[in-house]
């Protein structure tokens, strides 16, 4: 009995309702705070804990790791926040901005129009998207940033000139970074149009009645991780500022940290959909009647997979990636000398 009265007081609780509206407000950003908690202290330490692995790549791992998190949460409150806005408004009144046609076909039957499962698939499509569509920029800047954070992290010999003069060009590198910014006036009014106007699509209409009832949450993020990854190695290969020979285990531990960590999050998820639903009916019965409802649901439907990926990527991933990568890197280098003795 207490602990029946001790959940429904959790569900009940004022932070995590606001908490989880959020979620479903932010979705992008809360993945990117997660990562930058997640990144900055966890991640660093599961790397350095990796058994016989050699120094140099567990610097270079965690300075990967706190750059992109930094990065991309830097993005996330630039581009993020403008379409939240924007949908918001939408939210509060759809007649204004989206065609009676268009709330005709996304809206389920006697529910509010931001109940529907079409209209909360789209417009999660525009709040979790954007950080598919900044992880190029975000691998680009993190890959320009890594030497200048493994300069700022790690102790280097004063008497290697190489390293003197790699420190003048990093502090340029950092000078010519704080020219960048990720704030700008976005017009309000275009931009929630745009949306609406996108929304108003017959094509992005169908596709949202279609594919409403999948695991699309956990598909943005595992499709936003994958093109971030795929960026950032293509950018490590052509960075003159990273040692030639750590270059491929950087890029390895890239490649392997993101293969393992959505393939273990996918079989997780799979594993907690019953306890979730269990979660979810629960939640729904205790606060059956607050407006908001539906709005909680849907945070906790966005945060799953954000912290089940989380959780993988920066916590059991980084010691299994970090120690393969350098293998992987060892035993290219153990084949190639062969060669070369056999010739």
């Amino acid at each position: 009995m207490k602990v029946n009265l001790s959940t429904n007081n959790l569900y009940r609780n004022r932070l995590l309702k606001r908490g989880l509206e959020f979620v479903a407000d932010n979705g992008a950003l809360f993945a990117a705070g997660t990562s930058l908690t997640l990144a900055t202290v966890v991640r660093p330490l599961s790397i350095y804990l990796t058994p016989k692995t050699d120094k140099e790549n567990k610097k270079l791992a965690c300075a990967k790791s706190i750059a992109s998190s930094a990065v991309g949460f830097g993005l996330m409150v630039g581009a993020s926040v403008p379409i939240s806005n924007s949908v918001k408004k939408i939210n509060n009144n759809p007649e204004k901005y989206l065609k009676n046609e268009t709330i005709k076909k996304l809206k389920d039957t006697a529910k509010p129009l931001t109940s529907s499962k079409g209209y909360q698939f789209v417009t999660q499509l525009f709040k979790l998207g954007i950080g598919a569509v900044a992880a190029i920029p975000k691998s680009v800047i993190t890959c320009a940033l890594i030497p200048s954070i493994m300069l700022a992290m790690f102790k280097h010999d004063k008497s290697d000139k190489q390293n003197k003069v790699e420190t003048i060009n990093q502090k340029n590198t950092v000078k010519s970074s704080k020219n960048l910014t990720f704030k700008g006036k976005i017009p309000k009014e275009p931009l929630t149009n745009g949306i609406a106007k996108i929304i108003d699509s017959p094509s992005v209409q169908k596709f949202a009645n279609k594919y409403k009832d999948t695991n699309y949450a956990m598909h943005i993020s595992a499709l936003t991780d994958s093109v971030a990854t795929g960026a950032f190695i293509v950018q490590t290969k052509n960075n003159k500022k990273i040692k030639e020979e750590r270059k491929h285990t950087l890029m390895y531990n890239a490649g392997i940290s993101t293969g393992l960590s959505i393939g273990t999050s996918y079989i997780i998820d799979k594993v907690l959909d019953k306890p979730t639903e269990k979660i979810i009916n629960k939640f729904k019965e205790v606060n059956k009647n607050s407006p908001k409802l539906d709005k909680y649901v849907e945070g906790i439907k966005i945060a799953k997979p954000t912290l089940i990926l989380g959780g993988v990527y920066y916590c059991a991933i980084p010691l299994v990636s970090t120690f393969l990568a350098d293998r992987v890197e060892t035993g290219k280098n153990r084949i190639g000398n062969s060669k070369i003795y056999k010739n």
